[in-house]
């Protein structure tokens, strides 16, 4: 199955391998260190320490341009308030969040399962890859950079309940 939503080739949504998470997506901020290596489910992962105050750097696309991109794509609710919806054909689902401040995207949370190719759908409405982006690994509130992030996330669920 291929889906085009007016992006690209490169983000035609082709199947792959599933990716399972539950993070907070922010722009990679400019100034940042290495923080310490922890293991999580089974992997050990390289974290990043962020002031908070650099959370602030903004993604970027706007709110709108974001929402008018996630509108197009099938079986997608959007909510004005931010909140969505996107539920695939293969048994899988996206639960989300985007978050704005000053016209531009500030953050997004999101929550589920789908394939790798649906997230990076989902992250080319917010700016990627022209923002790089850092992830917040929810439950353990720890950052990691993307390469992480995807090892994380692409994991077989037996190995993330170790």
């Amino acid at each position: 199955m291929i889906i085009s939503i007016g992006l690209p080739s490169r983000f035609l949504l082709i199947s792959s391998s599933m990716y399972r998470f539950h993070i907070s997506v922010y722009a990679r901020p400019r100034a940042m260190q290495l923080g310490p290596l922890i293991r999580v489910r089974g992997l050990r992962l390289q974290t990043l320490a962020i002031s908070p105050v650099t959370l602030g750097e903004p993604m970027a696309n706007s709110f709108e341009f974001a929402q008018s991109r996630l509108n197009r794509l099938p079986r997608m609710l959007f909510e004005p308030d931010g909140s969505f919806v996107w539920v695939g054909e293969n048994d899988w689902q996206v639960d989300g969040v985007l978050y704005d401040r000053n016209g531009k995207l500030h953050s997004a949370e999101l929550k589920g399962t789908c394939s790798e190719d649906a997230f990076d759908t989902l992250l080319s409405a917010m700016g990627w890859p022209g923002t790089d982006l850092i992830f917040q690994l929810v439950q353990k509130s720890v950052f990691i950079d993307e390469g992480e992030f995807r090892r994380f996330a692409a994991q077989p669920v037996e190995q993330q309940q170790q």
